[in-house]
């Protein structure tokens, strides 16, 4: 071959040696991008199902942070209240005299004013045991002392404090105007070496898709009679679906906003109180509550019978429905009703169904009580 033809394949072959690096190279630099993006996009996935997890995440109890749960007083010159929007459950029980007391659990939440703070009752003591709260009180009953003490109760007693954790205000008068925080609660727990965290599973058997009550009847009002001297009132407001609070014909709103107090759900339980015969005739309460008793759960306007168990002062309630099915509540705020066996309920439903007076039809159910 001539001089001239091998210089020709030789420039042949080296274009072609640079064309297939190239090609190769245009392959390899494709493939990392394609990596890249693939990753990228599963990265997207991820975040997008991390976003729509979390959606689904209950709110209303979340987190390790201790339940905080505070006795308020529910004297009329105790009205307005502050912070029983922020809880997410208060529980409401008779006191004495046919005042009802009110005990409000906080998880998680920053408030500057909760209150008026008010003294302890024995019975309280197992709802708070039931949600593994630190429990906040300003005085108490004997029985609610002596039960602190056997029950190792860790609690924070207005009482005994320094005048830090807890103030009066002006524009109530005693014993209505004692308020605290739970930035003040913490730090007295810090304090005194209390546990602030707490990993108990709720009480309640929340969910976050919407619990209806298809079968259940209407529930656009319910009246809940805790004695002759203290009726609660609750309104369905369909468009923001909660329920606004009414008690001796009045409207509840908060203490500083101004704003109703409403709920998402009222579960009711029917136990008897009785008076305890005790050194200083107060009339104070004992409750009843050990044992199965009938009650209702109402969300949505909806309202269906359920029972109510339980089986020891510091177990938890577990409310099923007919059928023994724990029931599914709505991700929001409760207020369970305390009452007397033989409390008038009235279950109002929308004017096309029939009102149910529920009085009748709890007394011929049977309370397996001890």
């Amino acid at each position: 071959m001539e001089k001239g033809g091998v210089k020709i394949l030789i420039t042949i072959l080296v274009i072609l040696v640079i064309v297939a690096g190239g090609v190769l190279a245009y392959k390899i630099i494709k493939d990392k991008e394609e990596q890249e993006t693939s990753g990228t996009e599963n990265n997207i996935m991820i975040a997008g199902l991390d976003k729509e997890e979390e959606k689904k995440e209950v709110q209303i109890y979340k987190g390790n942070d201790r339940p905080i749960a505070v006795m308020i007083d529910n004297h009329n010159q105790a009205w307005p209240q502050a912070g029983l929007n922020q809880a997410y459950i208060v529980y409401e029980a008779i006191a004495e005299g046919g005042e009802t007391r009110l005990m409000a659990l906080f998880k998680g939440v920053n408030l500057e004013k909760i209150g008026p703070v008010r003294s302890a009752r024995h019975y309280f003591l197992d709802y708070a045991m039931e949600n593994d709260a630190l429990y906040v009180h300003f005085g108490q009953s004997p029985q609610a002392e002596s039960d602190i003490q056997k029950y190792s109760i860790q609690h924070i007693n207005g009482i005994q404090e320094d005048g830090t954790t807890f103030w009066r205000v002006k524009d109530k008068y005693a014993p209505h105007n004692a308020v605290t925080s739970t930035e003040k609660i913490l730090q007295s727990a810090k304090n005194k070496n209390y546990r602030t965290t707490s990993t108990k599973e709720s009480v309640l058997n929340y969910v976050t898709d919407e619990v209806k009550l298809e079968a259940g009847q209407g529930a656009v009002s319910v009246t809940i009679p805790h004695s002759t001297l203290q009726t609660v009132e609750y309104y369905y407001d369909e468009e923001n679906k909660v329920y606004e609070r009414y008690a001796r014909n009045k409207e509840q709103t908060d203490w500083d906003t101004g704003e109703p107090v409403t709920t998402k759900n009222i579960i009711i339980t029917m136990c008897d109180n009785y008076t305890l015969n005790d050194s200083e005739n107060k009339g104070r309460q004992g409750l009843k509550n050990i044992g199965t008793f009938d009650g209702y759960y109402i969300t949505n306007g909806k309202a269906i019978k359920i029972k109510c168990i339980k089986e020891a002062r510091d177990e938890k309630t577990k409310y099923q429905d007919l059928e023994g099915n724990e029931i599914e509540v709505n991700d929001g705020n409760t207020f369970i009703h305390i009452c007397p066996t033989t409390a008038d309920i009235i279950i109002e439903a929308p004017t096309t169904e029939e009102t149910t007076n529920t009085n009748s039809n709890t007394n011929s159910s049977t309370n397996s009580n001890t």
